[in-house]
């Protein structure tokens, strides 16, 4: 799969509005074929920076970066960014997200937290 990580660093401004502005973009990726998973997260130490954490399978990245969302969202996050969003791009083997194993949650636990 193809894993990716952008750090977006949103104008002040634009901070409350980002979701708002990258919302379309965000359902046609999640309705493409190929896509595994398009995710955003908002820092919890830095209010105007959000993360997307994303994953393709190995031959959708491509018709993604070529798709007509793509090349919209291109041409409207400009005017709300600070600065280029940093990335990370990889192709890894893994097919999907797993558990992790240094911290097991037995199953027959109280999910409420009591």
């Amino acid at each position: 799969m193809i894993f990716i990580v952008v750090k977006f660093n949103v104008k002040p401004d634009w901070s409350d509005r980002w979701i708002d502005l990258t919302r379309e973009f965000t359902e046609a990726t999640r309705a493409e074929p190929g896509n595994l998973w398009f995710d955003w997260s908002r820092s919890v130490d830095n209010p105007n920076e959000f993360v997307l954490v994303e994953a393709f399978e190995d031959d959708a990245a491509g018709d993604h970066v070529t798709s007509s969302h793509f090349a919209q969202a291109m041409k409207d996050m400009p005017q709300a960014l600070v600065e280029t969003p940093r990335i990370i791009s990889e192709q890894i083997s893994a097919t999907g997200w797993n558990r992790m194993g240094e911290l097991t949650i037995d199953g027959s636990a109280d999910v409420s937290g009591q």
